[in-house]
């Protein structure tokens, strides 16, 4: 009995969706470099550490979004790419990544709820046996509250929700009639300063969220990548 069940839990299919919202002002140009290199790791680190458990991903995809301030420039205040398939369109990711340089901001809030609402309403994979929907966000900074800059720009994405609660919604909770992330699968990691709307409310009230304060000027720490890959990996 025992094998049967190691041997089907071998043949499990896993999929894993991974949107990386990266803070791309000016403030962030001592530590994007970090950022940009833990990016482009994540795939082999995610790989190995799935390996060491007997896992193995069937499809890994990854998105990145780079965002500034819509109230500074808001011709480029967002950059994304579609869900890119790895390791197949690897050189399409980390062209797209390495591409992200810091400028800009204007201001010190920014458009990190932005992303985050893009991030959201990802098409996040349906299909395959166990799925694993993760957003992290590397920002340092708090985040202009929605709905009160650019939104009359031609670049202001459609259908951004007009406040955080209506974004709550999106995010949803437990028998939520409004998510439009699955439940079981989704996962919040935030690299984001102890500040409105990180810490509070997304950190304290929204579910299935971990969060590493972060100070401006402060590069990613080699433990706190280990641990966004173990939760990931674990969640699994």
């Amino acid at each position: 009995m025992n094998a049967n069940i190691e041997q089907y839990q071998g043949n499990l299919q896993y999929a894993v969706d991974i949107v990386l919202c990266v803070d791309a002002t000016g403030s962030m140009f001592p530590v994007l470099d970090n950022v940009k290199s833990s990016a482009l790791q994540f795939h082999d680190r995610l790989n190995d550490v799935m390996a060491k458990k007997g896992k193995a991903i069937s499809q890994l995809r990854l998105k990145a979004i780079a965002f500034r301030d819509f109230g500074d420039d808001a011709s480029n205040a967002i950059q994304q790419t579609e869900f890119l398939h790895l390791p197949s369109q690897a050189r399409d990711f980390e062209e797209f990544v390495r591409g992200i340089d810091a400028s800009g901001g204007g201001d010190i809030p920014e458009s990190g709820l932005e992303a985050l609402a893009l991030a959201i309403n990802s098409p996040w994979e349906t299909g395959l046996d166990r799925r694993r929907h993760v957003i992290v966000m590397f920002t340092d900074a708090p985040a202009h509250p929605l709905g009160t800059v650019g939104t009359s720009a031609p670049t202001y994405p459609a259908d951004i929700p007009r406040s955080i609660d209506e974004l709550f919604e999106q995010w949803g909770y437990a028998r939520s009639q409004t998510a439009v992330m699955e439940q079981s699968a989704k996962r919040l990691v935030l690299f984001a300063p102890d500040e409105t709307p990180w810490s509070d409310p997304i950190a304290e009230e929204w579910d299935l969220t971990l969060h590493f304060a972060s100070k401006a000027g402060q590069g990613l720490e080699e433990f706190e990548m280990d641990e966004i890959i173990e939760t990931i990996a674990n969640s699994l």
